[in-house]
C-alpha cells in the first residue's frame, strides 16, 4: 500500500497507510532532533496542558521546545528562538492562561499569545492545537492574515 495520499482521497486504508509510516519518513528527514521535538509536540506536551484542566498554561521551556519543533520543520528563523528564550517565564505562563481561557474564540486565543515577542499567529496556532485541536488548528501566518483581513 502507498505511504502518500492525495489529501481528497476518501480511502481510509491509504490515509491509515501513510500516518502509520509517518514516524519512519519523519526519521528519513535526518533531521538532528527533529524525532524527539515531534514526539514531545504531538504527545507529551498535550498531556501536559491536559493535566493542568481547568486552567491550563504553558511553561517557558514548554514554549521554547514547541519553538524548536516548528522552527525544525521549516525555515530555521534564530532570532524568533532568541525572543522567545528571553520571555520571562511568568509572562508567558500569564499569556498562555489567557488564550486556553479564550477558546474557542481562535481570534483572541492568537491575540492573547501574539503579545509574546517572538511568537507570531502560527506559533501561537501550533500552542493552541496542542491542546485543543477540536477548535485550533495548527496552521501557518498566511491563513490568518487572510481570515483577519475579511473580519
Amino acid at each position: 500500500m502507498a505511504e502518500t495520499v492525495g489529501f481528497a482521497s476518501g480511502d481510509a486504508a491509504a490515509w491509515r497507510a501513510a500516518l502509520a509510516a509517518y514516524d519512519r519518513r519523519l526519521a528519513a528527514l535526518d533531521k538532528p532532533d527533529l524525532v524527539a521535538v515531534d514526539s514531545f509536540y504531538r504527545h507529551d506536551l498535550p498531556a501536559l496542558l491536559r493535566c493542568r484542566d481547568p486552567d491550563p498554561f504553558l511553561a517557558k521551556p514548554e514554549l521554547v521546545r514547541l519553538l524548536q519543533w516548528k522552527l525544525s520543520r521549516g525555515k530555521w528563523r534564530p532570532r524568533l528562538m532568541d525572543f522567545v528564550k528571553g520571555l520571562d517565564d511568568a509572562v508567558v505562563e500569564s499569556a498562555s492562561r489567557k488564550a486556553f481561557a479564550a477558546l474557542p474564540d481562535l481570534r483572541r486565543a492568537i491575540t492573547e499569545l501574539t503579545v509574546l515577542k517572538g511568537v507570531g499567529p502560527a506559533t501561537a496556532s501550533a500552542v493552541l492545537a496542542a491542546y485543543a485541536p477540536d477548535v485550533a488548528p495548527f496552521m501557518s501566518d498566511e491563513p490568518w492574515a487572510i481570515q483577519r483581513s475579511t473580519l
